[in-house]
């Protein structure tokens, strides 16, 4: 019996395969390897809990192996109406949760970010047959399906939209790029052990005519590669999945992070621990590697976990910029004396807030928090706490800002703060989300701000024609505006007043501030002698 096809062209046919799994029958047709052969490399990057799509299934005994020794979450599409029936029937009895759809690739009929798995074993190569534009566009279409399923970076607006790889492609200077994704289950004690793994792997994927023992850059994109502990996880039902894990800096410092994982390679909050705590955590950590720790089990570094962070320490180079922006207000020699009223949005870990609130006596806070979960977690895990002069309101910012808007006695606040994320990764802007910078929102957020105050935003934003647009929407409300790029990041904070005669130079900026940074500086205030507020405001450029 031959099943070969006449020519390559047959493995894009829908024919061909009917006709292949009907003269081939029950019995499993493995391509390029079967389970046995590659069980070291799945059980690896697959965890058990994950949802999988196996695209092309065929007949393979691939899916069935592994549902049973416990990958349960598992869904297997093929093109072909005749194998997608033999699998249900050989299936429904033993692997009762294990499902087969008959279903185009290219044309998925699934949710965006439906699976953490997206599992190919040849289907790829039955589609790209041929290097004619008509292939190459399918392709494109399997691929671009492909992204659209899977949860994680491949749907954000770097990785997922041309314009995005585009961008990333001239940032890295070269001009053939690959992009990997660490699972966070995987652990790596550094970028050395990385390259270890993929070295052979990227050089099947280099450029015909390069030498073979050209050594190629490995960069990272996302933040500490190293081992992390995890202190908390759960799952809000606004912010999904999070986790609180403890990580050790390049100053031996530990550091404690709040990872939201929809967008798990961003830092959401970070705070310092204190050097005892550290010290503790490191004498604990060597004592458990004796013991030998089952791999990914939560420990607990300290038993108040929020008492053990330097809440005098700034972690967020764009929270700095954001401090440094209250030399803008008038007489900031006098801030410690005079009240300050304070509107910020975005609590997250509570280290800005938090800041102001310890180092500015006279302050009075509002801040506002979307997610009651995350106020939980802020209180137990970043030393955060209310008091008379902090309070905190669970709302949505847009909400909020709108209905103090809308009362006859308005509040007025000398400095409204925006630190908010959007949940939106295929945007190229993740902070803050599009509809507050809306210039009606702009106009209800100006008409709560003193006439001297000061509206700091932080502004993540890697399309560049979505951010002209929000320049020039800001500037349109608020006529004086100042923007300081936090160098090697993205983020850039806008410092937006109303005034445009009040603008000043930068020499003058910096007097300012240097003034303001010698009155927190005085005896028992707590002050971190690394932060220098006038730094914060040297690249400062009016718009």
């Amino acid at each position: 019996m031959n099943l070969l096809p006449k020519s390559a062209k047959d493995f894009g046919s829908v024919d061909y395969w009917e006709k292949f799994f009907q003269q081939r029958g029950k019995k499993a047709f493995e391509w390029y390897g079967s389970y046995l052969e590659l069980c070291g490399v799945l059980h690896k990057y697959i965890k058990p809990r994950e949802k999988v799509l196996v695209i092309g299934c065929g007949n393979s005994e691939l899916s069935e192996q592994l549902y049973d020794v416990g990958y349960q979450d598992i869904v297997n599409i093929d093109i072909s109406e005749v194998v997608i029936k033999q699998m249900k029937e050989r299936n429904a009895s033993r692997r009762p949760q294990m499902s087969f759809l008959k279903m185009d690739m290219t044309q998925m009929e699934f949710p965006d970010a439906s699976f953490q798995v997206v599992l190919d074993k040849g289907t790829l190569d039955a589609v790209l047959m041929d290097e004619e534009e008509k292939t190459l566009q399918q392709v494109d279409r399997m691929l671009a399906e492909v992204g659209r399923v899977l949860q994680g970076r491949e749907t954000e607006w770097l990785f997922g939209m041309e314009e995005g790889r585009k961008q990333l492609a001239a940032t890295a200077g070269f001009r053939r790029l690959i992009t990997v994704a660490l699972h966070r289950g995987q652990q790596y004690e550094g970028m050395d052990s990385i390259q270890a793994e993929l070295s052979a792997r990227v050089m099947e994927l280099a450029p015909a005519g390069m030498p073979s023992q050209q050594q190629v850059p490995f960069l990272s994109v996302g933040g500490d590669i190293g081992v992390r502990t995890v202190q908390h996880q759960n799952c809000s039902p606004l912010s999904g999945s999070y986790v609180v894990e403890d990580v050790q800096g390049d100053d031996k410092h530990y550091f404690r992070r709040l990872i939201f994982l929809s967008n798990r390679n961003v830092v959401q909050s970070e705070a310092r621990l204190l050097k005892d705590a550290s010290h503790r955590a490191q004498k604990k950590r060597k004592k458990d590697r004796k013991k030998q720790r089952p791999a990914n089990t939560p420990e607990d570094l300290s038993a108040a976990p929020g008492q053990s962070i330097d809440k005098s320490y700034l972690c967020c180079e764009h929270h700095k910029a954001m401090i440094a922006g209250l030399a803008l207000l008038r007489n900031p020699e006098l801030l410690l004396e005079t009240p300050l009223a304070m509107l910020v949005v975005g609590l997250g870990g509570g280290s800005l807030p938090l800041f102001v609130h310890d180092h500015f006596p006279k302050s009075c806070i509002d801040a506002v928090e979307i997610d009651p979960s995350m106020l939980d977690v802020a209180t137990q895990w970043f030393g955060f706490s209310q008091s008379e002069r902090m309070k905190v309101h669970i709302a949505d910012g847009l909400d909020y800002i709108t209905s103090l808007a809308g009362r006859e006695a308005r509040p007025r606040y000398n400095v409204i703060m925006f630190d908010v994320d959007s949940k939106d990764p295929t945007l190229g802007m993740s902070c803050p989300p599009p509809a507050f910078v809306d210039q009606p929102f702009l106009q209800k957020v100006k008409s709560i701000l003193t006439p001297e105050g000061v509206f700091i935003l932080n502004l993540v934003c890697r399309d560049l024609g979505l951010k002209d647009s929000v320049l020039t929407g800001l500037k349109a409300v608020f006529p004086l505006l100042y923007v300081r790029r936090i160098e090697g990041e993205v983020n850039e904070i806008l410092f937006c007043q109303l005034h445009p005669e009040q603008k000043l130079a930068t020499s003058e900026l910096l007097e300012m501030a240097q003034a303001l940074e010698q009155t927190l500086r005085k005896p028992a205030r707590g002050w971190d002698d690394t932060y220098i507020l006038s730094d914060m405001l040297k690249t400062v450029k009016i718009v």
